[in-house]
């Protein structure tokens, strides 16, 4: 038999842990990247900052050592902090989820 107490301790896990896949982790303040977990500066100032320095060098990913992976990165570390910018993600998300699903 199922201890149902169990079942649905596991069922909570499960959904916490697939709920922070992607993204930044409120409670601990990391950027969570699927098992990698970062850890993000306390400062806004130095958030933004970071932000801005990873947007900056995505656009410059042509050159060898820096790549476009910084653009999305760039813009969840700022999307803890703008509100714009965390509209945009968030649309980008949504939109996304409806473009990969399956037309029934």
């Amino acid at each position: 038999m199922t201890n149902p107490d169990r079942t649905t301790e596991n069922n909570g896990r499960n959904a916490g842990e697939k709920a922070r896949r992607f993204g930044i982790d409120p409670s601990t303040r990391e950027l969570v990247i699927g098992s990698i977990r970062i850890p993000l500066p306390r400062s806004r100032l130095a958030r933004v900052g970071l932000g801005v320095t990873l947007i900056f060098g995505g656009l410059l990913g042509f050159l060898p050592v820096l790549g476009f992976w910084m653009l999305p990165l760039g813009f969840v570390v700022l999307s803890h902090d703008l509100p714009l910018v965390r509209r945009w993600r968030r649309r980008f998300a949504v939109w996304w989820t409806k473009r990969r699903r399956p037309a029934n």
